[in-house]
């Protein structure tokens, strides 16, 4: 018989690293999500635009997006609007910054008068910097 310290086994210590596997599940469900509502956040307006060799992606720090569909509607952004409700919209946007640039798309079976009076809208709210989206012509041929 022994007089002293009688010896315990040690009990299971507390795990001090961080378990990755749930973080891992969460941020692949979340790369997932992102994959698939990408290209949903993209233009909803399907326009047929014109293909050539100079068209270059504009780097304006400030503009507005206007389109004209086949039907030659109207819209502001993504949003279809009538004739007046675009007027004012482009009114507002030219009095908070005369120098903001329309990015004008318009599908390419739009008549050419309907986009002169688009145009003529725009310089009449005081806007008269004016880019032409158009699709770059590699992209034409590969689709």
């Amino acid at each position: 018989m022994a007089f002293g310290r009688l010896e315990r086994t040690p009990g299971a210590q507390p795990m001090s690293d961080i378990n990755m596997t749930p973080l891992i599940d969460v941020m692949l469900v979340l790369l997932v999500i992102f994959m698939i509502t990408a290209p949903l956040m993209t233009s909803s307006l399907k326009l047929d635009l014109p293909k050539t060799d100079a068209a270059q992606p504009s780097e304006t720090p400030q503009f507005i997006a206007v389109a004209l569909d086949r039907d030659g509607r109207y819209f502001f952004g993504d949003e279809a609007v009538d004739a007046a409700t675009f007027a004012t919209r482009v009114a507002a946007a030219a009095k908070r910054n005369a120098q903001t640039e329309v990015q004008l798309r318009a599908d390419r079976g739009v008549a050419y008068g309907r986009v002169a009076e688009l145009i003529g809208i725009v310089q009449k709210a005081g806007l008269t910097r004016i880019g032409f989206v158009a699709e770059p012509a590699a992209a034409a041929s590969g689709s």
